[in-house]
Parts: C-alpha cells; structure tokens; sequence
C-alpha cells in the first residue's frame, strides 16, 4: 500500500523552503509536487542576524515560531499544487532550519512543529537529527538512507552529490558511506551578496565571466576539515560570514567576476579533493542535486575537476533535484511512522540504527 507525505526543508544557503508530496511504497518513490518559496530580504535578514548573534532569547522564540508558520504555508501551497486533499496525507516530515550543528556534541533545528501541526491539521515528525547526535552520530548527512533505498544505481556504485549550502555525498555501494565535502553555495553565495547585493549569481554568469584564483583555492583546501576522515559533517559553524570576508581579502586586487570564479573553483577543488581521498572504487557516475545543481558554471567545474567520472544532473535521472532533499524528509517520515530506522551508522558514526524524528500530533 502506498502513502503520502509531505517533506520540507530550508538549507543553509537560505535561500528558501522546498516543500514536496511524495508517495512511497517500500523502496519506491514518486514525486507528485513540489514548490519553492523564496525567502525575502526581511526573513533571509532575521536568519542571518540570528546565525550571527547573539540575539536574545525573545527573538530565537519569535523566528522559531514564525519560521513554523512559513514551512506550514509552503507545506499546503504544496499540497494544493498536488490536487491531493490534506486528509490524504498520512504525516509531514520537517528538517526546519539548522541553527546550530557541532558534530556528534549537538545539533539545533528550528521551526516549531506544533505551528505546522495546528495550521495544517497533519501530523509532523520534525527535529531528526539529534536522536543520531545522542547515539553518538554526527547528525548529517541524513539524506544518505534516501540515496542509498531510492536513488541507488541499477548497476555499480553511485555516488548522489547535494550541492545545497554545503556540499554531501553518498557513496551508494556495498557498504553506504556518506560524508559532507565543504562548501555547497555558502561561499559562492556569500561572495556574491557581500560584493553585488543579489541573493546569488544567476545562470552562473559572473563565474563564468571571470578567473579563478588558484592561489586562494589551494590556501583554502589546507583547512584541515578536508583532510579528516569521515565520519564528518560541517556547517555554517565553519564557513562563517567572517569567513566569506577572509576568502574575499585573500583574493584583493581581483575582480567581482575573478572572486565569485574563485569561490566556485573551490566547491569543484574540495569535491575533487574528497573523492580523491575518501571515495576510491570507480563509480558509474556522479548525480549532482540542490541548488548549486542550477549554476550552469559550478555544473560545468565539477564535471572538470571531476573528470573522467560521468557526471550528471540528478534531474536528468530522476525529477526535480531541487524537490529531492524535501523528498528526502518526507522518506524519514515515512520511516518514522512505520518504526523504522532513518539513519545510516556507516555514514553517521551513530552506535546503531535509530528511530528518527519526533511526533507532534495534529
């Protein structure tokens, strides 16, 4: 028997919420809608002051409330563009908005469940990660028991690249391991908003204008994030705002065009780098999702630094890959209501398979 479950996630580049309807039935998926709301200056401001804090505890209560009532209006705009009515929905699974993310130490979430719940009338499963966290886990990557069940190559071993904030990859073989790489978009973006105002570089065209700084990427590869062995996962922790204002110091004298070029070349550098050390056994091919996956000039330096692996656009293979990371969470709620784990210990660290997610009843 299949059944419907709404996935929903805001991801460290901020950009907005994804929401998508998605029906399973054991090791299936269909997509059956998804939509995108894009945050606005004023919500994507409130983010931001808080990830840069300190604020006051009055106004973490304020954006966790608030950021439920968005994730909640995106979750029904989802299932109206679905044609499905809400009673059909058996439960919404909610990453929320990471805050707070130090691995196997703690992990922060927010975006109150109980908002979503009330103004939908469906059950949620939010806060997923930190049942991994408390078994001793990293908390992340949580897509990697999607991959691996879903979107597993029909021969050899395939590796599914999300391009969201920061960078994870699943290595769907014999023994699933998953691992974040480094940056996504969070430099990329961060770049670009310091130096032009505008939320991101559009088609890729200031990068593919300019040329990257080799210099700077080798300089930022010494980071010993990138050397440590997975079991690994970073965040916003480590590429800060101050960071962004490093990258961009280190590059000075360049253009705009040479320091977004930059910042690209170092997202394609640190995966090359990652597969070369961590990912050794050759790979049919290399499915790129999120939004970096729309920047025709990341897409583009991947596939070089990448080469001669066969890289492709998740979309190509499968749907929208923008949907896919919601999708992703809807799965873990669906696990969640059948008493299923949702994690991967070979990718986590965790002590062993865990329940995910907790229920806040409609």
């Amino acid at each position: 028997m299949s059944e419907l479950y709404v996935g929903l996630m805001s991801g460290t580049s901020l950009d907005g919420i994804t929401a998508a309807v998605a029906r399973f039935s054991e090791d299936r998926c269909e997509l059956v809608a998804s939509i995108t709301c894009p945050y606005g200056d004023e919500q994507r401001a409130r983010f931001e002051r808080a990830l840069g804090g300190p604020i006051s505890a009055a106004e973490w209560a304020r954006l966790d409330v608030d950021l439920g009532a968005w994730l909640a209006d995106a979750a029904l705009t989802a299932i109206a563009k679905s044609g499905v009515e809400a009673t059909a929905i058996r439960a919404i699974g909610s990453h929320g908005q990471t805050v707070w993310h130090e691995p196997a130490r703690a992990t922060w979430q927010i975006g109150q469940a109980a908002v979503i719940a009330e103004r939908t009338g469906i059950d949620v499963i939010s806060d997923f990660r930190v049942r991994d966290v408390a078994a001793g886990g990293q908390g992340a990557p949580l897509v990697t028991l999607a991959d691996a069940i879903l979107f597993r190559a029909p021969h050899g071993v395939r590796a599914l690249q999300n391009l969201g904030g920061i960078g994870n990859v699943t290595v769907v073989a014999d023994v699933v391991r998953a691992f974040d790489t480094g940056p996504g978009v969070v430099v990329i973006d961060g770049v670009v908003r310091r130096l032009t105002g505008l939320p991101y570089d559009t088609d890729g065209r200031l990068a593919r204008a300019g040329r990257p700084l080799e210099s700077v990427v080798r300089r930022a590869l010494t980071d010993a994030y990138f050397s440590a062995p997975p079991p690994k996962s970073t965040g916003r922790e480590l590429f800060t705002a101050e960071y962004v204002t490093a990258f961009i110091d280190q590059c000075r004298g360049a253009s705009t065009a040479d320091i977004v070029a930059t910042a690209v070349a170092l997202t394609a550098a640190s995966l090359a780098d990652a597969y070369n050390r961590f990912v050794p056994e050759p790979l049919a091919d290399v499915l790129l999702s999120g939004g970096g996956a729309s920047n025709p000039a990341l897409v583009d330096a991947i596939t070089r630094a990448l080469a001669p692996r066969i890289v492709r656009r998740f979309d190509d293979v499968f749907f929208d890959g923008e949907a896919k990371e919601a999708v992703a969470f809807a799965f873990l709620a669906y696990r969640h209501v059948h008493a299923l784990p949702g994690n991967v210990p070979s990718a986590t660290g965790a002590a062993g398979p865990r329940i995910l997610g907790k229920l806040t009843p409609a």
